[in-house]
């Protein structure tokens, strides 16, 4: 029963980190962006790099890069699930 409830914690978290790690990441990069349109003379240098990001969640967020953030980490997370159980298979063959 103990191995049950540590896989179980291990998938968790696993989904957890995988949800929020593309989360920080294109947040961060959109953030860092963003403060850089203060300085002045990189406000076009920034806008050009910060809209075709938009746009691309956009395509995968029915019209809103947020929907498409969501949609990216979502499909992290499954990814990150399916290596956790893949990886836990492995390691239960190999014993």
């Amino acid at each position: 029963m103990i191995v049950i409830t540590n896989f179980l914690r291990s998938l968790f978290l696993s989904i957890i980190f995988s949800f929020v790690a593309p989360m920080l990441l294109i947040g961060g990069f959109l953030l860092t962006v963003s403060l850089l349109a203060y300085i002045p003379g990189l406000q076009a240098i920034t806008d050009a790099i910060a809209t075709p990001i938009l746009e691309f969640l956009s395509i995968f967020g029915s019209g809103t890069p947020l929907g498409g953030l969501f949609v990216i980490c979502s499909t992290f997370s499954v990814a990150g699930a399916l290596f956790e159980v893949y990886a836990y298979y492995r390691c239960q063959i190999l014993r």
